[in-house]
This record gives C-alpha cells, sequence and structure tokens, in this order.
C-alpha cells in the first residue's frame, strides 16, 4: 500500500478516534457521568417546615418552592404531611406545593423536603416576557424624599446595575440625611428599595436566599434585592450593594408574590433545616440518565440482566486489544488467535488463581485423553465431538473436588468455554505430534502469558468503568487496532536475533 493510497485509511483511522474521544466527552458533560469510578458529588437535603394553628375548618396552605434556582439543580423532592392531600401545581408560571384537609384543628405542621445538586452551569433565566416596572404611588412627604433620592442616584449612574448601587449606598443607616430617615423609618427596607426601583422605571423585586450550612436547624430566610437590566434578572445584596449571589446561597423563592400562604389557619411561619451529604457521582448519573439528551443512549435504560451481560460483554474489545497489540508488537505467538481473550474473560469470573489451575489442569488431563483418542483412528468430527464430552466431564470432576475441599471457586470452572477449550487441546495434540512438546510449552505459555495481561487490564476498576459508561470509546480502540493492523515492522521479540552484532561494535 502506497502513501497515497493511506491517505484515506488514516483519515478513517482519524475520524474513528476523534468520534469516540468527541462522544465520550459529550457524554461526560451532558450526563454528569464521571471519568473515574470512585468520584463523589455533594447532595444538599433541604427541609421547609411550616407551622399554624389550625381553627377547625378547612385548610388550604400553599408554599413557594424552588423552580431550577441558579447555581443548583434539583434531583428529588417530596412532601411528609400525614393526612393532608398534597400536590405541586403551577401558579403564574410559579411553582408552590399546596396541603388541603377537610377539617383540621389545632397546631398543624407540615413538611417538604428537596435534593439539590451544586451545578455551576445553571444561571437565572432570561424570562419569557420582558418585565415591566409596577406602577408605584407615593403620598407626600415621601413622594418628594423618594424623588430626591432617586434624582441623586440618577446623577451617579448610568446603567441599572449602578443605579441600584448608588440607591443602596444613599438608604444606608450611616447616611442621616432627612430623606433617607423619614423613608426607611417603619417601612420593609427590601420591599422599599423595590418600590423606589420601580418608581425609577427599573423592574425590581424581592427574592428570598438561604444560606446552606451543614446540620443547621429552623433557619430562616434572608430578602434579596433582583432587578431586570433589560437582558437578565441581577441579584443585589440590599444590606451591601453587592451585585451577585453569594457562595452556597440557594434562592428558595424569586419570582412568586408571597412565601407562605394558609387559608384556615392562624400564626402560620416556615422554617428551614439542612444536611450535606456525598453520593457517588456515578450514581447521579444514573438517577438524572432519562432527563438529558444523551439518556436514551444510556445502558442504564436497559433491564438489569441486560446491564450484567453487556458489563462483561464490553470488556472483551479491551481484551482484544492486549492480544492485538501483544502479537504484532511483542510477537508472543499464542494457541489461536484471540483464545487469550477467553481465557481471561474465564479468569474475569473465577479469579486469577483458580482459573489458572484450572484451566491448566482441564488442558493437561484433555492432553492425555486426547493421545488415547488419537490411537483410536477416529474422524476429527467424531474426536472433537468426544474430547467436547471429556471436557465437560474433567470440569465438573474439578468443580466437584474443588467443593468437596472447601474451595467455592471450584465452582466457577464452567465459566471456561468448552468448545474451546476442546479446540485448544485438539491444537495442541496435534501440534505436539508436528512441532514437539517444545512448541507446545511455548504456545501454551505465551496464551497463559497474554491472557493474564488481558484478565489485568480488564479486571481493573476504571477499565470497567470505562467501557461500560463511554461505549463510544470503543470506536478508538478500534481505530488502535486498525493502526496495529498497518504495523509490519520487527516484533520486540524478534530482536534478539541481532543481538551477536553488539560484538562487532
Amino acid at each position: 500500500m502506497t502513501t497515497r493510497s493511506r491517505l484515506p485509511f488514516f483519515f478513517a483511522i482519524f475520524l474513528l478516534i476523534t468520534a469516540g474521544i468527541t462522544l465520550a466527552t459529550l457524554r461526560h458533560l451532558e450526563l454528569g457521568i464521571p471519568w473515574l469510578s470512585g468520584e463523589q458529588r455533594p447532595v444538599w437535603m433541604l427541609e421547609a417546615r411550616v407551622d399554624f394553628e389550625a381553627r377547625d375548618e378547612p385548610v388550604l396552605a400553599s408554599l413557594s418552592i424552588p423552580d431550577d434556582p441558579p447555581g443548583f439543580r434539583l434531583l428529588s423532592e417530596q412532601a411528609a404531611s400525614p393526612g393532608y392531600g398534597f400536590s405541586v401545581v403551577e401558579d403564574a408560571g410559579n411553582r408552590r406545593a399546596e396541603w388541603s384537609k377537610r377539617v383540621a384543628d389545632g397546631q398543624q405542621t407540615l413538611y417538604f423536603n428537596v435534593q439539590l445538586v451544586p451545578d455551576d452551569t445553571n444561571t437565572i433565566r432570561p424570562p419569557r416576557r420582558k418585565p415591566k416596572p409596577d406602577a408605584v404611588f407615593w403620598e407626600e412627604p415621601q413622594a418628594t424624599a423618594v424623588r430626591e433620592i432617586l434624582q441623586q442616584a440618577a446623577e451617579r449612574s448610568s446603567t441599572p446595575e449602578s443605579m441600584t448601587r448608588e440607591l443602596i449606598k444613599l438608604m444606608q443607616p450611616e447616611n442621616s440625611a432627612q430623606n433617607t430617615t423619614l423613608l426607611v423609618s417603619g417601612a420593609n427596607y427590601a420591599d422599599l428599595l423595590v418600590r423606589m426601583l420601580n418608581h425609577a422605571n427599573i423592574p425590581a423585586r424581592t427574592a428570598d436566599g438561604l444560606q446552606l450550612e451543614d446540620a443547621r436547624r429552623r433557619q430562616q430566610l434572608r430578602p434579596f434585592l433582583q432587578i431586570f437590566n433589560g437582558e437578565r434578572w441581577l441579584t443585589f445584596n440590599p444590606q451591601t450593594g453587592e451585585q451577585g449571589l453569594p457562595e452556597n446561597v440557594l434562592l428558595w423563592r424569586q419570582s412568586a408574590v408571597s412565601l407562605l400562604d394558609v387559608v384556615g389557619g392562624d400564626e402560620s411561619q416556615v422554617s428551614f433545616s439542612m444536611m450535606r451529604q456525598t453520593v457517588p457521582a456515578l450514581q447521579l448519573a444514573r438517577t438524572e440518565a432519562s432527563e438529558n439528551g444523551l439518556g436514551f443512549l444510556s445502558l442504564y435504560q436497559l433491564p438489569i440482566e441486560e446491564q450484567s451481560m453487556f458489563r462483561m460483554l464490553l470488556l472483551l474489545p479491551l481484551g482484544a486489544l492486549i492480544v492485538a497489540f501483544m502479537r504484532i508488537v511483542i510477537g508472543i505467538r499464542t494457541s489461536g488467535t484471540f483464545m487469550p481473550v477467553l481465557i481471561a474473560v474465564a479468569f474475569v469470573q473465577t479469579s486469577l488463581i483458580p482459573g489458572l489451575v484450572a484451566f491448566v489442569a482441564v488442558v493437561a488431563i484433555g492432553l492425555l485423553m486426547r493421545g488415547y483418542l488419537s490411537s483410536l483412528n477416529l474422524l476429527l468430527v467424531s474426536r472433537i465431538s468426544a474430547l467436547i464430552i471429556l471436557v465437560i466431564f474433567i470440569t465438573t470432576a474439578i468443580s466437584i473436588v474443588g467443593y468437596q475441599m472447601g474451595f467455592n471457586t471450584g465452582m466457577t470452572v464452567t465459566f471456561f468455554p468448552m468448545i474451546i477449550l476442546a479446540w485448544t487441546i485438539e491444537r495442541m495434540s496435534i501440534l505436539w505430534e508436528e512441532e514437539g512438546a517444545r512448541e507446545v510449552l511455548v504456545q501454551g505459555t505465551g496464551s497463559l502469558f497474554v491472557a493474564v495481561c488481558a484478565y489485568l487490564a480488564m479486571s481493573a476498576p476504571l477499565a470497567g468503568h470505562l467501557t461500560f459508561n463511554f461505549p463510544e470509546l470503543h470506536l478508538v480502540i478500534l481505530g488502535l487496532i486498525l493502526l496495529m493492523g498497518q504495523y509490519t515492522g520487527y516484533k520486540l521479540t524478534e530482536l534478539r536475533r541481532f543481538y551477536p552484532m553488539k560484538a562487532y561494535d
């Protein structure tokens, strides 16, 4: 094959390897499947507790709940409310948890639990419709004070963000201006800022945030200020004017008008408890596989029995890569082309030492019996058929002996492919007759050595994790095998022929 004719081949190899790596990277990004099997991810478990005093009449309690909060991804949610009907409803684009009961009396307690995973890629989504400022009316003398403060803030700013920061500075308690004192006294500070910004033609609203700290109970929400700058909602600390959401703060309520509404009860209040846990990242990926873009390509959708089967089958290409490298590049001679792969699969099931003992025992006894069959001058088909039956008897006997001696691993000898074992014994017997015992020993030892190398690669936890969770990486293995198929240089074991030339150096 000339260099010019090889170009399409090498281009195809490049496409295979690139496609495998690209698809695996997309699966990692889309499904969140980790590259390493032991990777852990933090999960926050939050519990909202609603307490109120029922008045012996029908009760309807409505709580605003998180809807795709920025910086987090919702994993699961559930309610614990014995005797109450429960549902999650959409109200003007806001998600609310609703409890209902025909008649309730006395102290009532309702619980709502959510599990959240930190996700830095999740940001505040732009609204479907561009929000407009709410109409605000002021009475004198507040109207004059608001007008003067907004004028001062406008002179020092040029954008909605800078206007918000300047307004917060002017409204700080240390500012002893008469207008500030008049407005702040007896008013809800966050709501006051919202009204003033709406009056300045800047859409604004309040949001309730929860500071996440491990193993904390009875926590309350903190108010945050949000403004719309024409493209997206921005969050500010109403006390300091700092822009952005602080670390480990969850926005429990954003666009909802109210946090908690209770009909048929008095003295209602809500508090929060939280706990931080760590779970395997792979477990989270399996949970969320059906909800992601590449979820339909995941093996997690298959029944457990079929997943177990594919977990073993997907290790075979890796074993084939090891065998191809050992035979083409290293130059180790084996009995059969891919017999070492099948032996390695059996070793994975039986573990290495019991598998080696069983394989050597079956082949050694089979060779002795094959010698007797050869003396009968049987036809090839009859000889192989008889050898298969004898191999079954041998493995059965080894399993029984192993069980009687207390070695339960002896029972797993049946994982060896019987027909392949029979053919191996037949090939070694013919090789013995044609080439002698030395060649049988060389190929038999080579087969076991390659099988052990393949077993070590296939039994590695990382290999099982990558081959099952990123099956597209087999395209990379395919490309490497095809690339080795073009290798025409010396094998490493052949280099010993040039050893005598060192004497002339």
